[in-house]
């Protein structure tokens, strides 16, 4: 038998579910708004991870976005252009999707660690998009066979300020709505 108090912490309650499949969700519907300029849209995933990650702290924040991943793996149209399907994860975007899971990790490590406070949490999410671009660019480059250079030029270089835009949003919203809101 188990002790009755770590059965109540393992569990996930029917809010936590709740907030996991809103942001979910909420991460789907960002990706459907979609900016072709090559190999890699700009969507509003970005914003949506870090809000995320940034609201629900790193087990139900890594969580809504492990299955929005999951969700668009076995083809629900989650990604960007509403797409899905493990051959999206297969190509040469399938990096930066899989690379939101530890971006997400990261910054709900940080919004735990130090209760959403702005400095730590900005600094998360830097960290937690370079990570995710980092993760993206080497499975770019191993997918396309291209270089390092050419590589970053399409597939980072054009989305740092959009990126910075999305991660000062997130921010904003998160500080806010952390103080109105109990997650």
């Amino acid at each position: 038998m188990s002790n009755s108090n770590e059965s109540k912490e393992s569990r996930i309650s029917v809010k936590d579910m709740a907030f996991v499949a809103m942001f979910s969700a909420l991460i789907a519907v960002c990706s459907i708004i979609s900016i072709p300029i090559g190999e890699v849209p700009i969507t509003l995933q970005t914003f949506a991870v870090c809000l995320a990650a940034a609201m629900l702290g790193w087990k139900r924040g890594t969580l809504s976005v492990f299955i929005y991943v999951l969700l668009g793996a076995v083809g629900v149209p989650v990604f960007a252009g509403m797409s899905g399907g493990i051959g999206i994860l297969a190509g040469p975007t399938g990096g930066y999707i899989i690379g939101f899971i530890p971006a997400a990790l990261i910054i709900g490590l940080a919004a735990d660690k130090w209760e959403r406070k702005a400095l730590p949490l900005t600094i998360s999410m830097v960290v937690g998009v370079l990570v995710c671009y980092a993760i993206g660019t080497v499975w770019f480059m191993v997918v396309t066979g291209m270089g390092i250079g050419e590589s970053l030029m399409l597939c980072v270089v054009p989305f740092l300020i959009p990126d910075g835009v999305k991660i000062a949003l997130a921010m904003i919203l998160s500080n806010r709505l952390s103080k109105v809101v109990t997650l």
